[in-house]
């Protein structure tokens, strides 16, 4: 334990963010540089090292906690870092992207306001580059065997890095000309600077992993071929079809996906254009959808100098205590304030669009809203609270349905699908096609970048197995855990 009164003289601390009016006017990380280390030892001291830490159920991956904790207050930063990889991958990118189901498992939080896990991971890691602690792991020897990984994100990129790792020659497929998957073109800068996945490429790269961009399996190469050309294939696409949304005007010029929006901030951030061609510049912006994509919206409108920004979610407000139906130490619905909410802009619950409105030139101006409520389980409008407000450019944040299906790639495999339309797997994340392994977002649905990298490392385990009949890389997850999150 590394202070046994540290969350008895310690109150939580988090890391600081740059002021608003500074950080709006740049595409920056929105953390001050520097300010987690003077405080991050007396932070990991409030570990209490439980008898059971439901912190290592609370994360999918199963984090040892309690340990890099120990190390972080003794500010043994190479001993961290050790025991930080030894569960997970990329904590750079988990440190600063994930929600953190860890910290509403922790016992502390029963009470007390939980440990900073996130903030002691993230600095762990960061002062690890620092240090030079973080290099190449390269096999001892190859195992003749050849694996395809068909995209890019966590899920993939975890795959590939313990496949290859593992003696296996991997080739990374990515339909968009950048590595990185939606941590590249989904994930805004000012949230996490794309120089962290930079490094990481390098890494693999020096370890033997071989990248392939603007390549999209199923179009650019027949699914069936890959099959054949490579031992094992693991299925890493994500779900990136969108949820739409059916309500008459929606074929306004100015409505788009979130997904069509956020990457060309990021191209733009990556010099590839001078002005995004979607901009909220001077407009009237709404965000249909109240999760983390819709606040990477709000942010990014920000930074283009949006008139107005109104965020629209149809579920009522979320509390912010527990509720009785999420007790500790399950992941819970609360009220949170992002940093991109921190900036401006109005945020609306419980109303539902009824319709868009146009000019005579086909341009959204307006959206047409009305209040909704449960009644019976079941979500009603209310009459009489029609209104409708300014509306340039809408974003659509509602999240997304499965896999993608049209790009010929479920077909040409000749993949099951389950019953909400993502690939089928079984135990050892293998599908009904022989040596074809799925994980992440394709197999689970959308869910959580811990969830991502989980699933990458298990399947890599499972091709591993089927490869060589046996596998010495850490034991999976099911495909059906849900650990403590909801």
């Amino acid at each position: 334990m590394a202070d046994p009164k540290g969350f008895l003289t310690h109150e939580r601390e988090i890391a600081k963010t740059r002021p608003v009016e500074e950080r709006v006017k740049d595409w920056n990380e929105v953390y001050q540089p520097g300010s987690l280390l003077p405080i991050i030892s007396k932070q990991a001291s409030r570990c209490m090292d439980c008898g059971i830490p439901f912190c290592h159920n609370g994360c999918p991956l199963g984090n040892l906690i309690p340990e890099w904790n120990d190390y972080a207050y003794r500010e043994d930063w190479t001993g961290a870092s050790e025991r930080l990889h030894a569960t997970n991958n990329f904590p750079e990118f988990t440190g600063r992207l994930c929600p953190a189901p860890c910290e509403a498992a922790c016992v502390l939080g029963i009470n007390q306001p939980p440990v900073t896990i996130k903030n002691v991971e993230v600095s762990i890691i960061d002062k690890a580059w620092d240090n030079g602690d973080v290099t190449p792991q390269p096999p001892e020897r190859l195992s003749g065997k050849t694996v395809a990984v068909i995209g890019s994100g966590p899920a993939g990129l975890a795959a590939a890095q313990q496949l290859t790792r593992a003696g296996h020659t991997v080739a990374v497929y990515e339909r968009a000309d950048r590595i990185g998957g939606l941590l590249r073109y989904g994930i805004p800068e000012f949230k996490m600077e794309k120089r962290h996945i930079n490094r990481r490429i390098e890494q693999m790269r020096a370890e033997g992993t071989k990248f392939r961009t603007e390549v999209e399996i199923g179009r650019d190469i027949d699914a069936k071929k890959l099959r054949k050309r490579y031992d094992a294939v693991v299925i890493a696409a994500g779900a990136t079809t969108s949820r739409d949304l059916p309500v008459p005007g929606r074929e306004l010029n100015g409505i788009h996906f979130a997904m069509e929006f956020l990457p060309l901030a990021n191209k733009v951030q990556e010099g590839d254009l001078t002005v995004a061609p979607i901009s909220a510049e001077g407009k009237h912006v709404v965000v249909i959808g109240g999760g983390d994509t819709g606040a990477d919206c709000v942010g990014t409108a920000h930074r283009q100098g949006a008139a107005s920004v109104t965020q629209l979610e149809i579920m009522p407000r979320p509390g912010e205590e527990r509720n009785a139906g999420q007790p500790w130490p399950t992941f819970p619905m609360l009220y949170k304030v992002t940093s991109a909410h921190e900036e401006g802009g109005e945020r609306v619950y419980s109303v539902s669009t009824t319709h868009f409105e146009g000019d005579e030139d086909g341009n959204v101006q307006f959206l047409h809203l009305i209040e909704v409520e449960f009644k019976d389980g079941k979500l009603e409008q209310k009459p009489g609270t029609e209104r409708k407000i300014p509306a340039q450019l809408v974003t659509l944040a509602m999240g997304f349905t499965g896999t993608d299906q049209e790009n010929g790639l479920v077909e040409q495999f000749g993949l099951e699908l389950d019953e909400r339309g993502n690939v089928a797997r079984d135990a050892d994340f293998a599908t009904n096609v022989p040596g074809v392994y799925v994980a992440g977002d394709a197999g689970r649905g959308q869910s959580l970048i811990v969830w991502a990298i989980a699933e990458g490392r298990s399947a890599a385990r499972g091709v591993d197995r089927f490869l060589t009949g046996a596998s010495a890389l850490p034991a999976p997850i099911k495909p059906t855990d849900r650990a403590l999150t909801v």
